[in-house]
């Protein structure tokens, strides 16, 4: 049997931002699983990210055009009348509510992923992989889907299996990570890094970030000055290994925080995007980390000070472990593809009916 693709339409540039391009991969990956063939309209910059598209088995379709825009919803039609998919994936950041419709005026089913809730949504899906806002926050059409919390948390495949490897707490020298998410919008990675380093306790750093962060060469630089201390990871083989290791993450409420929160890594949260804000803050009421802040109001101080503190309580540490484990579990990606089969197969006696009618 042959099944209908999903068309994403996402963007991947420092002006969009790269959270949405990463967690609709992890999704893709997911759909590929049940035999769906996916596709990414997407302006990628830098251009490399389409290594990223299509070494998971995605197809890449390559665009000039920013999404949202009236030339995109041109191009985006385009793509649907020529591939036919049975769902188109949005981000919903960028996209105006006239946008969707024309979309879904095409005829497949479109899923709108946000975490912001700050629009109607006119689609037939909307799904927010982050821990709130909560439901009663979306303006939705009568009969839409709203798949949101924990149990929709998306989790990378690689992340996910080293949940049986992380049961128990590696042995010290105590070792920090810093792993602020797929933007690092404000750059703080190599500031926090040279914090830790001089952190009492902490006897190694190690940082996650993705191959496009601007700072990444300087990183690198830091990490040949402190051969013995720093070590930087890029690749997911070498992210896998320091996850593993490490005793606590700085982290800030995104879908990082959330990926270490099933590894069962205990977080300090530093903030640094409004819409994270309402994760970081349900993260720290499960138990699961302690919530420092605005990244601009936090010192230096401050941040030392929590790190020491975690690194004397074993016993938090435990706790934090526990309470990330129990709340996300790692299988969200897989509950979000049964919810979109089961709209999809809603859809099919429809078309039948007006397949016969006509």
């Amino acid at each position: 049997m042959t099944r209908s693709p999903i068309l994403f339409r996402v963007d991947a540039t420092r002006t969009s931002g790269f959270e949405s391009f990463w967690r609709c991969l992890t999704f893709s990956a997911a759909l590929q699983r049940r035999r769906r063939p996916t596709y990414f309209l997407s302006k990628l910059e830098p251009k490399s990210l389409a290594f990223a598209v299509k070494r998971i088995g995605n197809n890449w379709l390559g665009t000039n055009t920013s999404i949202g825009s009236e030339q995109d919803l041109d191009e985006l039609i385009s793509e649907v009348r020529r591939l036919q998919p049975g769902a188109v994936v949005l981000d919903g950041q960028y996209v105006s509510e006239s946008y969707v419709e024309a979309v879904q005026n095409e005829g497949p089913m479109v899923l709108l992923m946000d975490h912001i809730a700050d629009r109607r949504f006119p689609s037939r899906l909307v799904v927010n992989p982050l821990l709130s806002p909560g439901r009663e926050q979306y303006d939705v059409v009568p009969g839409a889907q709203i798949l949101l919390g924990s149990r929709y948390s998306l989790v990378r495949p690689e992340i996910r299996r080293l949940r049986p490897l992380r049961a128990q707490e590696p042995v010290p020298p105590f070792r920090a990570m810093i792993a602020l998410g797929d933007d690092d919008p404000h750059e703080q990675s190599l500031d926090l890094a040279k914090l830790m380093l001089t952190t009492p306790g902490v006897e190694r750093v190690d940082i996650i970030a993705r191959p496009h962060h601007p700072q990444l060469e300087q990183m690198q630089e830091l990490a040949q000055a402190n051969e013995d201390k720093l070590e930087i990871a890029t690749e997911p083989s070498e992210v896998a290994a320091r996850v593993i290791r490490c005793h606590f993450a700085v982290t800030s409420g995104d879908t990082w925080s959330l990926e270490l929160a099933c590894v069962g890594i205990p977080q300090l949260v530093i903030v640094q995007d409004e819409s994270h804000w309402p994760t970081a803050q349900q993260l720290e009421e499960e138990g699961a980390a302690t919530c420092l802040g605005w990244h601009e109001t936090l010192s230096a101080k401050t941040i030392r000070e929590a790190a020491v503190e975690i690194l004397d309580d074993p016993f938090e540490r435990k706790s934090m472990s526990r309470c990330g484990r129990r709340l996300i579990d790692g299988r969200g990606a897989d509950r979000l593809v049964n919810g979109l089969e089961i709209m999809l197969n809603r859809r099919r006696p429809v078309e039948l009916e007006a397949d016969l009618a006509a």
